[in-house]
């Protein structure tokens, strides 16, 4: 059975390989709007199965493993900085604070479907005016939810994690492993 990691993100793909070599990764392209009334705990799920979704329509007949990772702060989710002055404002409303870092999984085969979320705490020390215009002047911040990269220069900002550190990179890849197991045994039994 192929199965088909539906991301663009180099860095889910590499963690994508410690769970198998057997996958092939391909980008997806869908509307990512969200509905006015979902809550921000619940929108990396909800794409994440948008993805399986539209993946699953150009690989039928394949597993399809779709994510999205959001960062979430005052309920409020803290997307892709556009540009330095809204990577500023997302590390001033991180500095010294924790935040929740979810990301939603969704396996799909033909018409079997599950999906799932995990949810680590960050903790951002303190940051100064100089430590901020310091990061957001890499390129680092600007293709990753939050704007920081904790596998990365993103790790001189955070003072603690509580739970899974490779979920914050953007794939949570011990609780993905086991549901996914569990997901082709369920395969091979229907």
């Amino acid at each position: 059975m192929d199965i088909i990691l539906a991301s663009a993100s180099p860095r889910r793909r590499e963690l994508m390989k410690l769970i198998t070599d057997d996958f092939t990764a391909v980008s997806t392209d869908c509307d990512e709007t969200l509905p006015p009334d979902i809550t921000a705990v619940s929108a990396s799920q909800y794409l994440a199965v948008l993805k399986a979704k539209a993946a699953g329509q150009k690989y039928p007949g394949s597993l399809i493993i779709g994510c999205d990772t959001t960062v979430i702060v005052d309920d409020t989710i803290l997307g892709k900085p556009a540009d330095k002055n809204e990577c500023r404002r997302f590390m001033q409303m991180l500095s010294g604070r924790t935040h929740q870092v979810i990301t939603g999984c969704c396996l799909l085969y033909k018409e079997m479907i599950h999906s799932f979320s995990v949810a680590t705490d960050v903790t951002f020390r303190p940051l100064s005016d100089e430590e901020i215009e310091k990061y957001i002047s890499t390129d680092e911040p600007y293709d990753k939810a939050g704007g920081y990269g904790i596998q990365g220069k993103g790790a001189l900002l955070a003072s603690g994690i509580n739970g899974d550190f490779f979920n914050v990179v953007g794939l949570p890849v011990s609780a993905l492993d086991q549901e996914l197991n569990k997901f082709i045994n369920d395969i091979k039994e229907n």
